[in-house]
This record gives structure tokens, sequence and C-alpha cells, in this order.
């Protein structure tokens, strides 16, 4: 093995810079943490772990076309930033994480400076849903795939891409120390006093969309229940976004930044509010019932609307093929309507029940594992490096 490796990672995304640090972390503990060095493009997460991102990936965190089309000279400003940071580093492998669009110029960029240097994806393009060809063109620019689901690997086998299932690392997630009774006191709610956790999204895109619906929302159900808690966990991605509009509220909600008070209140909560994304997923696997909600832009909208085949949104309704948990999407995601689902659980406890049990379930359907899927992923990121001659 050379004396020390150096991985590159990239992730321009909140959820990405998870998964970044969660494979950085088992890439030390399987090569030992003095033979492994990392370099790269992320957030908090990663940079805990030794990743210097040489800019903010706040900044790349770009929701709907016609915002992908303003920021394109950003992007690409971005993008030969990350590349010269190869140029310059030398890794032995890259790992591109998620963002389809700002991945994919940095793989073709790193092909172009080291046709040699091993490129690894680590989530796929979710072509079951649109856009089938996309296929065709990762397999055209990376070396091999990490899979989140077992159904997205036939897409890219059949365009000549090796694909390891890893899983979700949402799947994942350990509750085991989340305590709701510690989040209770830290609020100030009895035991038996009702919480609505809200997670608006991690994008600030999705909080200029979502976030004003949501606080309808909130709005309707405090005016008709002043007792409600209402908790919002925030990514320190939009933080300040958040905690700037959440303060010219007229009514008191708890902010909680770090992942300890996310996990207790996601025990501790009674019904959530949430926008479409991972975090739904962790809900389910925290047993909270839950109701969905999601806009963007107009334009997005029709087009995507255009192009993707399946009925839902959420990956647990996905594998469960009905509605688990109600999705409120563009012109139906509104205050009211998301404050009368919410409203209708809040009253009905064997409601909540009966969800709870559907999303477990569902979640069963999607492959819960007792490996993590940041161990499954370094093993094959370590399989690739030995097939090519880097360790």
């Amino acid at each position: 093995m050379k004396t020390v490796l150096t991985v590159m990672l990239v992730a321009a995304e909140a959820s990405g810079d998870g998964l970044g640090a969660g494979m950085a972390r088992a890439l030390k503990a399987k090569l030992g943490a003095d033979n492994v060095r990392f370099v790269g493009v992320g957030g908090a997460a990663m940079a805990a772990e030794g990743v210097v991102s040489p800019f903010d990936i706040a900044e790349l965190s770009i929701l709907g076309i016609l915002e992908g089309l303003k920021a394109y000279p950003r992007v690409v400003r971005r993008v030969r930033q990350t590349v010269a940071l190869a140029a310059a580093e030398k890794p032995d492998v890259a790992i591109l994480i998620d963002s389809w669009g700002f991945t994919l110029r940095v793989a073709k960029g790193l092909r172009a400076l080291d046709p040699s240097m091993p490129l690894i994806k680590y989530v796929g393009p979710q072509v079951w849903a649109s856009r089938p060809g996309r296929a065709k063109t990762l397999a055209a620019s990376v070396d091999h795939l990490l899979a989140l689901h077992s159904f997205d690997a036939p897409w890219f086998e059949r365009e000549g891409l090796p694909v390891t299932v890893v899983g979700s690392s949402a799947l994942a997630k350990d509750f085991s120390g989340a305590d709701p009774a510690r989040l209770r006191e830290r609020i100030g709610a009895a035991p038996d006093d009702q919480i609505l956790l809200v997670l608006p999204g991690s994008r600030p895109a999705e909080i200029a969309h979502v976030m004003p619906v949501f606080e309808d929302a909130v709005n309707i159900l405090k005016a008709d229940c002043p007792g409600l808690h209402i908790v919002i966990p925030v990514a320190d991605t939009v933080a300040e976004t958040v905690k700037a509009r959440i303060a010219g509220w007229p009514h008191r909600a708890h902010v909680l930044e770090g992942e300890e008070a996310k996990l207790d209140a996601m025990k501790a909560a009674t019904v959530a509010l949430a926008c479409s994304g991972t975090v739904t997923t962790e809900l389910a696997l925290a047993g909270c019932p839950m109701v969905i909600g999601y806009r963007i832009g107009a334009t997005t909208y029709a087009i995507l609307k255009f192009l993707i085949k399946t009925p839902w949104v959420t990956l647990f309704n996905i594998a469960a093929r009905d509605f688990v948990a109600p999705e409120f999407i563009q012109s139906r995601c509104t205050g009211p309507e998301l404050a009368k689902a919410i409203a209708f659980r809040l009253d009905h406890p064997e409601v909540r029940e009966q969800q709870v049990t559907a999303q477990n379930a569902a979640l069963d359907l999607m492959g819960r594992s007792l490996v993590h899927p940041s161990e499954t992923a370094a093993d094959a990121v370590v399989k690739v490096l030995r097939e090519k001659g880097r360790l």
C-alpha cells in the first residue's frame, strides 16, 4: 500500500455531506487513520473528518430548472475550482456524491485531468423515476456506482457500469441514544403534551418555496390548539435563514441545531410536517407519523411533471406503491390542506398507530440492514482501488 492514500470526496448538499463524512470514517477504520487523507468539497460533517472545502457548498444547493440556469456560471466556476484542487492534491480516487449536475461536470473535468484516476459515483440519478438516459451518461463518465437501493442497479448495469448496492444511510440511522424525555424537558413540554415537528428542508430554495406554506399550516394549528409545541430542527446550510423567518412568528417555536437534538425530537414528536427528502425515511425509522409537503418553481414543476413517471415522491411510498404517508405536492401544498391532515392525526391516535405500522412495513421493503451502508460503501471503494492498482 502507498504510504498515505489520498481520497477526494465531493459533496454539494447537506445529505451528501453526511454520506461523505460516513465514508471518511469507514475508510479510516478499514485502512488506518494514518494511512489515508481526505481532500475535496463538503460541509460541516466532512470538515469534522478532515475535508477542508475550498468554498461553502450552500451556494451549490440549487433546486429547480430556472434556478439552475441562473446559477450555471457559479456552478461552472466551482467545478473548475474542484478540478484545480484535484490537480494540486493528486488524489488516488475521487468519490462524487449525489448532486447529479455538479458531480457529473466534476467527473468530466477529473477524467480530462487524469484518465487513470478511478471515479466512483455515490448515489446515482433516479432513472427509474425519470430521464433513464442518464444511466448511459453516467456509465460513460465514472468507473463504479454505489447505489442506495436494489432497484437502482439494473438500470446502470444494462449500460455496463459496475454497481454495488450499499443501502441508504438513512435506513441505518441509529436512534438508540435518542431521548424523547430530554427533548421534552428542553422545551418545557409535559409527557402528554403534543409536539409538531417541522422540517422545511436543507436547501435555500426549499426554504423559499416550502417554508411560507409550512408557516401558514403552523399558524392555523396554533390558533386551534395554543398548547401545541412547535419544534424545528435546522440543517446548518439554512440555519440562519430559518432562524430569521421564525423570529417574526407570533408564537414560540423551538429551533434545534445538531444531530442529537434532531434525533431526540424525531422520537418525541407526535406528528411531523416534513419537506420531501431523506428526512422522511429518518422519521419513519423513528416511528413518527408524518405529513409530507413540497413545492418548487412553477416552470420546474411543469417540466418534472412531464418527465417523472411515478405518482409518489417519497421513497417509502414508492417502495410500498401506496400513499403510506400523505403527500401534498405543488398546488395541493397549502397551509389549510397541511393543517387539516396534521390535525386529523393529532386528534386520532389510532390513525397515527396505523400509519407507523405501514411505514415500518415499507422500510422493510426498502431493505433495512444490520450492516451500516458506509461500511459496505468503503469496502467497495477499497475493492475498486485494488482492482485499479491504487492500493
